[in-house]
């Protein structure tokens, strides 16, 4: 084999091998992961969990598919940001000063980000409560319609002229749901 080559391959087979085995592993993660999701969520949707006459089944699997949208996009995100944090290991970047500044960056989110914070909050409370779910029609923030997406951050809602709302949890401070029974 000629020298050309045994180099040639010897560079391959270094960091351009090593950063393709990092992304082809974020790619089955988030794969595995979302199909992994998506099981668990069909699962919980059909399982009885409100034994007797008060089972709410439509409920049950409007709130399973919007809390696996949310772990979803959880997911692709995590793996996503160690994929490229890990990649630029490889490619030879110093992660220290940047983990540092994720730090420093931190603080002045917490500072200077505090709607950013209380959207995210305010998304999880919803979703802990259960005050709504993708496919219910409600009224929030003088908007009707159904909702089409519920994310940690922002609330997507349909109104009946057929435009698409985006709504800042952290803005919504009353809800009223027509698709919920006492």
């Amino acid at each position: 084999m000629s020298t050309t080559l045994r180099n040639a391959l010897e560079w391959i087979s270094g960091t351009p091998l090593r950063v393709t085995i990092i992304l082809l592993s974020a790619i089955l993660t988030q794969a595995f992961g979302s199909r992994a999701i998506d099981r668990a969520m069909n699962r919980l949707a059909t399982a009885d969990l409100v034994p007797g006459p008060r089972n709410i089944v439509a409920r049950q699997k409007e709130r399973a598919r919007t809390i696996g949208g949310v772990l979803s996009s959880t997911l692709k995100s995590v793996v996503w940001v160690v994929a490229a944090a890990m990649a630029m290991g490889e490619l030879g970047f110093n992660l220290g000063p940047i983990i540092a500044s994720a730090g420093i960056l931190g603080v002045a989110l917490g500072l200077g980000a505090q709607t950013l914070v209380r959207d995210i909050l305010s998304g999880i409370f919803m979703l802990v409560e259960d005050q709504y779910g993708v496919g219910d029609e409600v009224n929030v923030l003088e908007v009707t319609g159904v909702v089409e997406k519920v994310g940690l951050r922002v609330t997507c809602v349909r109104d009946g002229a057929g435009t698409l709302w985006y709504l800042r949890n952290g803005e919504i401070l009353k809800v009223g749901n027509q698709s919920q029974s006492g």
